[in-house]
C-alpha cells in the first residue's frame, strides 16, 4: 500500500486502490467498443491497390495498441485515461489517406503523426499551447466535451438520430421504439438512480446489469441485430481466441509521399497532426478538470509526460497497423466512478490486454449497456459550466462557440478551433493585444488553414 500510495500518488489525490480499480474497469467497459469498431472502419475501406485490411488481424492489433499505450500513460503520465484507435483519425487514415496509398504507406504518416506530436511534447511546444489557452476556454472545452460525449452515448444508443426534416430527431423514426432503445432507457435511469443514492461503483453495476438484461432480450425477443449498432448481445460460444499479429510492423514510413504525391501526403499527415493533438489536447484537459486535478493557474500535474506518451501513442498505432492511439473522452466515466491517477489505467490497460484472449467477451456489453454511462458523465461534465465567467463577453461567447460546435459537428477540434478564433479576434478588436499570448495568434493562423484546408489544397493542386 505504501508503495501503491508513493508512486500513484493516492493520498495526494484523494483517492484509493478500491476506487481506482472500480474507475479503471469502467473507463474499459465505456471505450470496450472501440475494439469491435475500429476495425469495422478500417475494414470497410480499400487501398489505392484494392485490399482490405483483415478485420479478425485488426481486432487483434487495436486490442493490443490500446494496451501498451493505456500502460504507457499508467506508469509514466499516471493519469486516469484510457488510450486507443482515435474516433475521426481512423477515418481519416481509411477514406483520405487509404484511397491514394497503400495501407502500409497509410500507417507510415500515422508514425509521423505520432513523431511529430512527441517532437512538440518534447521540446515544450505543446503544453507552452495549453498553457497560453485562457482558464475559462479550459472549463469550456470540459463543457463541450461533455455536450459532446452525451450526444455520442445518445446517438450510439439510438435514442436520437439523423432526422428527415431535422439535423437529429428523437429515434429512427422520431419516436421511440425498439428493444434496444428500452435497455438503453433502463439503464440510464437506473444508473441515474444509482449514482444520486451515492451507491459505490453506481456505473459499473449498471453497465453490468444493463448488458445482461440485453442479452436476455435479445435472447428472448426478435429483434434485427442491426437495431444493436456494432455490437450485438448474445452468449459467446467461446471464451477464448488466439490473437493474430500479422499486422503489427506492416508499415512504410515514407512510401505515401512518392504513391501519393508530396501535396496530398502532406495535407493527410498536417490534418492527422492537427486532429491529434487539439483533440487529445481537448480530452486530457476536460477530464483532467472533472477529475479536480487541475490547479488554479489551468495547469494539469505530470502534463509533460502525459502528452509525450500520447504521441507515442499515435506511433504505436501506426506501428500495429491499428490507426493513430490517442486520450480517449471515455475516460471521464472511470474518473466519474472516482478514477484519479494512473492506477485506473493499469486496470484498464489490463483488461485491454486480457481481450487479445477474450475477445469473444467484448461482443457481450452493446451500446444500450455502455452509452449512459457517457450520457451522466456529460451531464457531470456540464457542470463546469460554473466556472466559465459568463459575464466577461469576451469569453462567454468564445465559451459558447467551444461548447456549441463540438457536438454539432462531432469534433473536439473544431470546438477547440472556434473558441480559440474567436477569443484572439474578440481582444484583438478590443485592442486588447497585451491579453493574447504570441501562441494563440499561431495557433489561430493554424485553425484557419484546419478550417479552410479544402480551399488551401485546390490553391496548391
Amino acid at each position: 500500500m505504501t508503495v501503491l500510495d508513493r508512486f500513484f500518488e493516492l493520498t495526494a489525490r484523494g483517492s484509493t486502490p478500491a476506487r481506482e480499480v472500480r474507475g479503471g474497469i469502467t473507463t474499459f467497459m465505456a471505450m470496450a467498443y472501440i475494439i469491435l469498431l475500429n476495425p469495422i472502419i478500417l475494414a470497410g475501406a480499400k487501398d489505392v491497390t484494392g485490399a482490405r485490411l483483415d478485420i479478425g488481424q485488426l481486432t487483434t492489433a487495436t486490442a493490443l495498441a490500446a494496451a501498451v499505450c493505456t500502460l504507457l500513460m499508467a506508469f509514466v503520465g499516471n493519469a486516469p485515461f484510457g488510450l486507443a484507435a482515435g474516433l475521426g483519425l481512423n477515418a481519416v487514415v481509411a477514406y483520405q489517406a487509404a484511397p491514394f496509398m497503400t495501407w502500409a504507406q497509410a500507417m507510415g504518416l500515422v508514425v509521423l503523426e505520432g513523431a511529430v506530436i512527441i517532437v512538440l511534447a518534447v521540446s515544450g511546444v505543446r503544453r507552452l499551447i495549453m498553457d497560453s489557452i485562457p482558464l475559462g476556454l479550459k472549463h469550456a472545452i470540459g463543457v463541450g466535451i461533455g455536450m459532446f460525449i452525451a450526444l455520442i452515448g445518445l446517438v450510439d444508443a439510438g435514442f436520437v438520430a439523423r432526422g428527415t426534416g431535422t439535423p437529429v430527431q428523437l429515434g429512427a423514426t422520431g419516436h421511440l421504439a425498439g428493444w434496444p432503445v428500452g435497455v438503453f432507457c433502463f439503464g440510464l435511469l437506473l444508473m441515474i438512480v444509482l449514482f444520486v443514492r451515492r451507491t459505490p461503483g453506481a456505473i459499473l453495476i449498471s453497465i453490468a446489469v444493463t448488458a445482461v438484461v440485453a442479452v436476455a432480450v435479445n435472447a428472448l425477443a426478435v429483434i434485427d441485430p442491426k437495431e444493436w449498432g456494432v455490437v450485438v448481445p448474445t452468449m459467446p460460444t467461446a471464451l477464448v481466441a488466439a490473437p493474430d499479429f500479422e499486422l503489427v510492423g506492416q508499415f512504410d514510413l515514407f512510401g505515401g509521399f512518392g504513391r501519393a504525391g508530396v501535396v496530398t501526403a502532406s495535407v493527410v499527415l498536417f490534418t492527422l497532426v492537427l486532429s491529434g493533438f487539439f483533440d487529445a489536447m481537448g480530452t486530457i484537459i476536460g477530464v483532467s478538470d472533472e477529475a479536480g486535478l487541475i490547479d488554479d493557474q489551468g495547469r494539469v500535474p505530470r502534463l509533460g509526460a502525459i502528452l509525450t506518451v500520447d504521441g507515442v501513442a499515435g506511433m504505436v498505432g501506426g506501428v500495429t497497423s491499428s490507426s493513430a492511439n490517442t486520450v480517449f473522452v471515455e475516460s471521464a466515466a472511470g474518473v466519474g466512478e472516482g478514477a484519479r491517477t494512473g492506477l485506473a489505467s493499469v486496470a484498464t490497460g489490463a483488461l485491454l490486454a486480457l481481450t487479445l484472449l477474450f475477445t469473444p467477451l467484448a461482443a457481450v456489453v452493446p451500446a444500450a449497456a455502455a452509452a449512459p454511462a457517457l450520457v451522466l458523465v456529460g451531464a457531470l461534465m456540464m457542470t463546469q459550466s460554473r466556472n466559465v465567467p459568463w459575464e466577461d463577453l469576451e469569453l462567454a461567447v468564445p465559451a459558447f462557440l467551444t461548447i456549441a460546435l463540438m457536438p454539432f459537428t462531432y469534433s473536439i477540434t473544431n470546438g477547440v478551433g472556434a473558441g480559440v478564433i474567436a477569443y484572439t479576434v474578440i481582444k484583438a478588436a478590443l485592442g486588447k493585444f497585451d491579453e493574447i499570448p504570441w501562441l494563440l495568434w499561431v495557433v489561430s493562423l493554424i485553425f484557419v488553414g484546419y478550417f479552410g484546408i479544402a480551399a488551401l489544397e485546390g490553391v496548391f493542386d
